[in-house]
């Protein structure tokens, strides 16, 4: 699994021009499931993004985390983060994991956020096409792949 976690000042995600959900201060989670990934990776993603200390503390030193902060979070599923441009200039989506695998480990890693924040996890809905709109706070911005475990 790959996730792309920003920073943000607020964020949202609108489906045919209507609200579905928003955040205020906390993390705007772009997540992308791979074939072959496994709930351990849902499971260590989830555990990661609660814990990654990319918020300021009272000296500006990014030394807290989404729960320290008080901070909300907001995942949406993009299996365009599974992209491969090695050959050519068109992306090729072969990596991305079937509807029936990604579905869940989706829905997993949002439940286990929600269990580790104690806070429900805002999210998008899987496969819609969705409009997201976000302010990125500082810029903070940073990609995390399970497989790499960094």
């Amino acid at each position: 699994m790959r996730i792309i976690l920003q920073r943000v000042s607020r964020a949202s995600v609108s489906i045919g021009g209507e609200m579905h959900s928003s955040i205020g201060h906390g993390l705007m989670v772009l997540v992308g499931v791979e074939q072959g990934d496994t709930e351990a990776d849902a499971l260590w993603l989830a555990a990661k993004t609660a814990a990654l200390r990319i918020f300021p503390d009272g000296e500006g030193v990014m030394n807290r985390s989404v729960l320290d902060a008080g901070g909300e979070i907001l995942a949406v599923s993009q299996f365009t983060l599974t992209a491969s441009t090695r050959k050519g200039n068109r992306p090729s989506y072969i990596r991305a994991a079937a509807h029936d695998l990604a579905t869940p480990l989706y829905q997993l890693y949002c439940d286990e956020l929600s269990r580790i924040t104690s806070r429900t996890t805002r999210q998008g809905v899987f496969g819609a096409d969705m409009q997201v709109e976000l302010i990125n706070d500082g810029p903070v911005t940073i990609m995390i792949d399970s497989r790499l475990r960094e």
